[in-house]
């Protein structure tokens, strides 16, 4: 590591770090949870320390200036090396309480985590659970998150990762829209039909394509990314949508359609840092959270 930034202290190599990134002052301080101003003193004293510029500032953001980006690649060593240590301290931990944090998806944090938490806190009451609702992935290597649910197979090193089962999906209409509208029975009713799709998620064409369905991103009339709207538009009577099928089967204001499409299926993966893994109340917090995720996978 370059020796000028191991006299620094962390939070201004951070500072750093989240400006190189984003490119901006505004952008970075909401990504490190800070004021806009802390930020940009932080910067500055990270600049005065090393007696550099590492910065442009243009009109409209911050480049990085030459002496910036040689001090991109040390500054990130520093950040693996800082997330170590926190990561062998916390791992340590012998006690079966504090503090567990857990990432998921928005509609499996919305629909599904609310029940199986409320049963890991009256199992565990000294163990404080922490959600994270987020269709971004978040970092487990920088303890970002103790315990991932995703719906796909992390690939990272230094990660355990166990699948739990898969979430079934199924097609629900609400029923004032199929009172208006009628039921399609077919995959070729469904083309006469308005679907709720996702704006810049590609996965809904890609599925209708699969599917022999020639449509692309404007053939979808209502469009939402995030889940929980996406599910109101649908119970709303925006037009027929896909969800998790226990979710859709326990809403008496919609029903399942049975339309001849092949609906795919969402694995649930639990995944965690290998050494975060090993400690106590983590450990104790995945196998809650595998006993509660069973009832709604298949």
């Amino acid at each position: 590591m370059d020796k000028t930034l191991t006299s620094l202290d962390w939070s201004l190599v951070q500072a750093f770090l989240a400006v190189a990134k984003t490119g901006s002052l505004s952008a970075a301080a909401r990504q490190l949870g800070i004021s806009q101003p802390t930020l940009g003193r932080q910067v500055r004293t990270m600049e005065a320390q090393l007696q550099a510029d590492l910065f442009h500032r243009q009109p409209r953001g911050l480049d990085l200036t030459e002496t910036g980006a040689a001090l991109v690649a040390p500054a990130r060593a520093m950040r693996e090396a800082a997330g170590q240590i926190a990561l062998n301290a916390a791992g340590r931990a012998s006690r079966l309480e504090g503090t567990v944090r857990i990432t998921a998806s928005i509609a499996m944090s919305v629909y599904h985590l609310p029940r199986i938490v409320a049963a890991i806190r009256l199992a565990e009451p000294r163990i404080a659970i922490e959600i994270e609702p987020s269709d971004d992935t978040r970092n487990l290597l920088w303890r970002e998150a103790d315990i991932a649910i995703r719906m796909y197979r992390p690939t990272q090193l230094d990660l355990v990762t166990r699948q739990v089962g898969e979430v079934t999906l199924a097609a629900f209409a609400a029923q004032s829209y199929l009172a208006r509208r009628g039921r399609p029975t077919t995959p070729a009713d469904l083309m006469q039909h308005d679907v709720v799709g996702f704006d810049r998620q590609g996965g809904i064409v890609e599925g209708f394509r699969a599917g022999r369905l020639d449509v692309d991103r404007e053939w979808f009339k209502t469009r939402c990314d995030d889940t929980t709207v996406y599910w109101e538009l649908v119970r709303a009577g925006c037009g027929i949508g896909f969800a998790h099928a226990s979710v859709g089967r326990a809403d008496p204001t919609v029903e399942e359609l049975d339309i001849g499409l092949a609906v795919p299926t969402l694995p649930v993966w639990l995944t965690a840092h290998q050494i975060m893994r090993q400690t106590p109340r983590i450990r104790r917090v995945w196998d809650l959270l595998v006993n509660g995720l069973r009832e709604i996978v298949d």
